[in-house]
């Protein structure tokens, strides 16, 4: 179930937002997704933190 809401999360918030040109603007868009994803963006099943912080007992 998570893969599933992950992959949809990073088409919606990100790829069809973005509608990269080429193979390397994509590999860096989402190589600066995934950082947004695991260290800024709260998580509800989290309890609104991010997995970043849970994974290093921050918070």
């Amino acid at each position: 179930m998570f893969i599933e809401r992950l992959w949809r999360s990073v088409k919606y918030e990100d790829i069809y937002l973005k509608e990269y040109d080429s193979v390397p603007a994509l590999v860096d868009g989402l190589d600066r997704y995934f950082r947004f994803y695991n260290g800024e963006r709260l998580h509800q099943s989290l309890d609104y933190r991010t997995p970043e912080s849970v994974y290093y007992g921050r918070a």
